[in-house]
């Protein structure tokens, strides 16, 4: 050990005192700290950098149904508990338009009321929310009717989810499509609409009518530091240079509207996501176009490199990429709001494809959020009309199925996958994170920091076991809190630079 530091033995119930769970009032505000030399990061209001890591979970989120199974699993009330048990503080909550705006203008406050008791639910156990306005090849109504023709090889296309009913406007184009959902004439049209803001029946524009429902549902969480803040759209199929320079002009708008519904509400400035188009999962790069942006934006691509396209090694590329993309907006910091794949690419050592993209998402020290928490058997991405010539994807969940005959039930979590997402990271870092790397053979993890000071809040770090050994330098005062199988522990900085050993079992 070197000068200055000393080496502590945690072991549940004898070195160590365990606290109560924390509550929804401890999590403190997020905000964005923009850096275009060295990389904008995500910050809480206690001076300390955030790690955010998750899962995705779409249990409240309006999915087209194409068979007799329930397109979405619920939530459960041990849901919130489970997933804490894996490490996580962050979950990206689907949330629907469809659900929101049933009708033009009209915001349906039961379902923003479900959704608030289940963001409190996760906030209890330390976890934050982010509110996903999540749509797939546009909408839930877009699904071919009986009697579509399509010209082979396309096929009848099947409903996704997004928008409702009343603002997909398709001109009457076919429903079919060739390989991929969003290449569907359909769809390609409803988007040219959306992005030309053609009106609704009622004469309003149908982008404005998302614009404002956005300040709808951000007055409605404007006080909620539980809340890390609403991601705009899942994935735009915004295609070629004109929709990308539209797509950037709609953020401008979405922005200045949660703004705006922030100040209504009487709260705070959350944090707000923002994508590029959908190619970014498949190409890996594709920045949107400008937009008048503020210092509290994060960019958020989906680092889907070596599971979409092609299977192989997470790509490192992507990650340079959105870096340099976020460069062009201020700074921004990067969290990708999806990654996964196979849980079956997951044998439970360093070599598997979820402990590699951990490894680089720790090089990056960016933030992620897993897709996805469950699965159903009935969800669009595992029903087909024709399996000879548009097999169902596998399930990209935490959990099996059983999907037999009518059976739509949960046969228990991939255990490899979960050992290979239970590791040890630091969650917040008083000053600047420095270094953060985890070895899963060994247990071991590393991490340092520059720039701490002593009224900072205290390091807090993820371990999977509650038995683990730690040399600290620049950090004393330890106290944990038992999550799962393993535990939190928090360290207090001395000022200046710091470092944490940690060897886990």
């Amino acid at each position: 050990m070197g000068k200055g530091s000393f080496m502590l033995v945690l072991l549940v119930g004898l070195t160590i005192a365990f606290g109560s769970a924390t509550s929804a009032a401890s999590l403190p505000r997020l905000k964005a700290d923009p850096d275009t030399a060295r990389g904008g990061r995500i910050v809480d209001t206690k001076g300390r950098e955030v790690i955010l890591r998750g899962v995705n979970v779409n249990s409240l989120g309006q999915y087209w149904q194409g068979t007799s199974k329930p397109p979405t699993l619920p939530l459960e009330k041990k849901d919130p508990a489970r997933i804490a048990a894996i490490g996580w503080n962050l979950v990206r909550l689907i949330v629907s338009w469809s659900r929101v705006e049933p009708r033009p203008g009209v915001i349906n406050t039961a379902y923003l009321d479900r959704v608030a008791r289940w963001t409190g639910l996760m906030e209890e156990e330390g976890i934050y929310v982010m509110l996903d306005f999540h749509q797939d090849a546009w909408g839930p109504t877009l699904a071919a009717p009986d009697g579509q023709v399509c010209t082979p090889p396309a096929q009848p296309a099947f409903g996704w989810d997004g928008a409702p009913g009343w603002a997909t406007l398709d001109d009457g184009q076919p429903r079919c499509f060739t390989s991929n959902r969003e290449i569907n004439p359909a769809v390609r049209a409803a988007w040219t609409n959306f992005f030309d803001d053609k009106p609704a029946s009622d004469g309003v524009g149908i982008q404005t009518h998302y614009v404002r429902m956005l300040k709808r549902v951000a007055k409605r969480f404007a006080k909620d530091p539980g809340v890390a803040g609403i991601d705009i759209m899942n994935e735009p199929n915004a295609f070629g240079p004109v929709q990308t320079e539209q797509l950037g002009r709609f953020y401008g708008r979405s922005l200045k509207s949660i703004r705006a519904g922030e100040k209504a509400g009487g709260g705070f400035r959350h944090l707000v996501f923002f994508e590029p188009g959908v190619l970014w999962s498949l190409l890996g790069s594709g920045a949107p176009g400008p937009f008048n942006f503020d210092s509290n934006v994060v960019y958020s691509p989906h680092l889907y490199g070596g599971s979409i396209g092609a299977t192989g090694p997470p790509s490192r590329e992507s990650f340079e990429n959105a870096r340099a993309e976020a460069a062009g907006f201020g700074g921004a910091p990067v969290l990708t709001g999806e990654w996964g794949g196979d849980p079956l690419r997951a044998d439970g050592t360093g070599e598997d494809y979820f402990s590699q993209h951990l490894d680089l998402q720790d090089e990056f020290r960016i933030g992620s959020v897993l897709w996805t928490w469950k699965q159903s058997c009935g969800d669009p991405h595992a029903a087909t009309h024709d399996p000879d010539t548009a097999p169902p994807l596998p399930p990209w969940s935490v959990y099996r199925m059983d999907c037999e005959g009518n059976s739509n039930r949960i046969a228990g979590q991939y255990g490899k996958l979960v050992r290979s997402l239970r590791r040890a990271y630091v969650r917040r870092a008083p000053g600047r994170l420095a270094s953060m790397s985890f070895d899963p053979d060994t247990g071991r993890l590393r991490a340092s920091g520059k720039g701490a000071r002593r009224t900072d809040g205290p390091l807090e770090v993820y371990l999977p076991l509650t038995r683990a050994r730690l040399t600290l330098k620049g950090l004393n005062r330890v106290h944990a809190k038992k999550v799962g199988p393993g535990m939190v522990v928090w360290l207090a900085p001395k000022g200046g630079p710091w470092e944490l050993r940690a060897k886990v079992g």
